[in-house]
Order: structure tokens, then sequence, then C-alpha cells
């Protein structure tokens, strides 16, 4: 059983790239299977594979937003939204690489950038580029361009769906790739499977939602401009959960809005019936978390998230690494261990500015009667008198607190990204195994 439980996570994470490799490259498959067209060049045959293969990547894009719980449960939603963001950008240079070998090798076909007088196969392959370059840079510069994030999102499935839609529309019209019948069936099937995720997440799943709604209880005031929301469910038992995960909630509106924000869970496990969300004021939307009234209705998605405990019982003990508000689920670690009872270790390393910002800073000593729990409070800006750590964590102080034995505990970090990023690569000089450390970003959308 124990074989079981420890690599199938594995052998599923595997056979899902295996998966994506063979519909991305399956494009290529058909070419080397019946041959280009007569008449036809390496190079032709070349810039169209590109072609293909970057609008298959394209339609995969809609299966890596979609929060499906078998992809995300394999890697979590940090890893599978970078490889988002990696892999627009290559789908992005293929489909642009592919009229530029055209453009170069026969000069005629630039004469179909004429949007006007170009025939309506060329006319949708320019829309789709378009489309693809809009999404790119705003995606790219959401920020900078001041995009709020409500209208960039509804914009960026927009702009993702024209650009599939179009670029499909022009392999179809161009047709000397596609001009079997089952091979327009099949990349048809690919453009309505990416058109049903998109109708599942912006549709189906806010209606799910509707259908198991949360009430705010309570706000509860934090140290440093914290607040923890509690929500009970109401009609349903609640959300069953992993310590460390997270959910997106949407608050006061309804889920149709697509307005919803991602925080951990900051509450037990083990008592789904009472779901708190510890959220630090940094934004328009957590800045108004202290003025939400009892009452106020709250629809959940999730949970998401491999930041999680209970995937390595075999563990003798965990090291967490928490910066400021990421503490969050760290305390969700730790209440549910105190609530189940755990006897393995727990040393907790917690970076703040001054002691007066630590978060839970009583519920941590609490926990130390209740745990085998060291907290070591490192301070940036300490008082006189204090006599504990000082400065950032870095690798002298890691390697004052950590067994000697590096491979025997899980490890944990969950702070700024130039502070999980320094933990990181101390662990990695402290010969800490790669597969022992585990990270979870403050911001993810």
């Amino acid at each position: 059983m124990k074989s079981v439980l420890t690599r199938s996570p594995v052998a599923i994470a595997i056979a899902w790239i295996g998966l994506y490799l063979a519909i991305t490259l399956f494009p290529l498959f058909v070419l080397l299977l019946y041959g280009a067209p007569t008449g036809s060049t390496f190079w032709v045959d070349f810039s169209v594979a590109l072609g293909f293969v970057g609008l298959a990547m394209l339609a995969l894009q809609f299966a890596l937003t979609a929060r499906i719980n078998l992809i995300e449960s394999s890697y979590g939603i940090d890893i599978i939204l970078q490889f988002h963001r990696y892999i627009s950008l290559i789908a992005f240079a293929l489909v642009i690489i592919h009229p530029l070998i055209l453009f170069i090798t026969k000069p005629e076909t630039l004469g179909l950038l004429n949007i006007i007088e170009a025939p309506w196969r060329a006319k949708l392959a320019v829309s789709s580029v378009l489309a693809l370059i809009i999404l790119i840079v705003t995606a790219i510069g959401r920020k900078k361009l001041n995009i709020p994030y409500e209208p960039w999102r509804i914009a960026h499935g927009v702009l993702a769906v024209l650009a599939v839609a179009f670029g499909l529309g022009h392999a179809l019209g161009v047709s000397n790739y596609l001009g079997l019948f089952w091979k327009g069936v099949l990349w048809s099937a690919i453009a309505l499977f990416a058109l049903w995720l998109l109708v599942y997440v912006r549709l189906v799943k806010p209606w799910m939602m509707t259908r198991h709604p949360y009430l705010v209880e309570e706000v509860i005031p934090q140290r440093n401009k914290v607040w923890t929301l509690v929500l009970r469910p109401r009609g349903h038992q609640g959300m069953h959960f992993q310590p460390g995960q997270f959910a997106w909630i949407t608050l006061a509106i309804s889920p149709f809005r697509m307005r919803e924000h991602p925080f951990s869970m900051s509450s037990s496990a083990d008592n789904p019936e009472r779901l708190e969300f510890s959220i630090k004021e940094v934004g328009d939307f957590t800045s108004t978390i202290q003025d939400v009234q009892p009452g106020t209705k709250a629809f959940l998605d999730g949970p998401y998230g491999v930041f999680t405990i209970d995937r390595y019982w075999d563990s003798a003990g965990f090291i967490l690494i928490a910066g400021g508000i990421g503490i969050t689920p760290m305390m969700s670690m730790l209440v549910t261990a105190a609530d189940r009872q755990d006897d393995r270790s727990f040393i907790l390393i917690y970076a703040n500015k001054t002691w007066e910002d630590i978060t839970f800073r009583e519920e941590l000593e609490e926990l130390k009667q209740r745990l085998d729990l060291s907290v070591i409070h490192v301070l940036r800006e300490p008082p006189e008198d204090w006599s504990g750590e000082t400065g950032y964590v870095d690798r002298e102080l890691l390697e004052r607190y950590i067994p000697i034995h590096r491979g025997s505990r899980q490890y944990f970090i969950c702070a700024a990204p130039v502070m999980m990023d320094a933990v990181e690569i101390a662990l990695h000089e402290l010969d800490v195994p790669i597969t022992h450390v585990h990270i979870e970003h403050f911001n993810i959308v």
C-alpha cells in the first residue's frame, strides 16, 4: 500500500506530460504518416508543422487554466500557471515563425498581408496573430499598463478564443494539409474541447458554486493589518481540504462575475464547518475585508494546491519557513497537526520586520503546548532587549536550526519572492534534497 501511495502521484504527473506531448506533436505525426501535398518544399512543410504545433499548444492552454483537479493535484497551480505563461510565449513564437518562413522562402505570400484584398483564410490568419499579439502584450504588461484584473481577465479569455478560432479557421481554409475529412474533424474536436473548457470555467463551475454557498460569520483583526475571514457553509457540509491548500473566494457578488481571489486557509483541515482565511491588506480588494459584515454571502472554488504536509505522511518532521503573511498556510498545517495530536517535530522559522508585526504571535505560543514545535522568530528591526535572531533567513541561520540529516524532513517555504529564492538557494547549498523543498507564492494571478 505504501508503494502505491508514493508512486502514483509521480506516475500520474508523467502520464499528463505524455498526453500533452502527444497532442501537441500530433500534427507532425499526421505529416509523417500521410505526407505533404504534391509540390511542397521542406521549408513550407516545416513552416506548416510549426503553425500546427503552435495552434495545438494554444488550444491546450484552456486545459491548463481550467483548474482541473486531476491535473492540478499532480503539480500544483503555481507550476501549472508558470508553465502556462512560458508555453504561451513558445506557442506565440511558433505561430510567428510559421508565416516568416513562408515570406522568406516564397516572397509572393507577402501579398496575403493586404487585409483588404487577401482571401478570407489569410484574413483569419492575420486576425489570429493580431489577437495573440494583444493577448501576450496585455498579459506581460498588465501591471505596467494599469489594466484592472477583472476586465483584463475577461479580455484575456475573449482574445484566447479568437486566436484559436481564427487560427483553426485559417488552417481549415487552406486545406492543403487538412484535406482529408477526418483531419478536419479531429482539429475541430480539439477546438470544441477548448471551447467546452471555457464554458465549464465561466458557466458550469460558477453554477456549481452557487449550490454550495457560505456565510461570513465574523471578521477577526490580527497583527500587521491582517484580518481573518471566518466562513460557515450554508446548507452543506463545507469544504474538505488538506492543511496548506487554498481556495478562490468570491465575496458578496455572484460567482458568474469572475471577481474571485485566491487565499490560503488558516484554519484546521479537520473542521470543514468553520473555514478561516487570514488576509493581509495589500490591495484594493484586501483592504475591504475589515468592512465585510457578518451574514455576507461567499462562494468558494477549491481546494487547490499541493503545498501540504498531508502528502508526506512518512516524513520524520517538518521545517516551515515563512515570511510575513506567508504564515497563513503554515498555521493551517500546525493547527491541523495539533488537532490530530501529531507527535512529529515541527520547526517554524518566521521572519518579520518588527516584534509587533508577528501575525499569530500568541496563537503560536499556545501551539507550542500542543505540539513538538520550535518557533524561531527572525526580526529585521528588533527591539533593544531582543536576544533572538535578527536580519534575514540565510544559510548560516538555517544551518543552526535544520537537522543534520537533511533528508529526514520536508521543507515548506512561503514568503516574498526574494526571500523564497534566497532560502531555496541556501537549502540547496546545505544539501537538502530538492524533492524535499516545497514553495508557495503569495500572488499567483
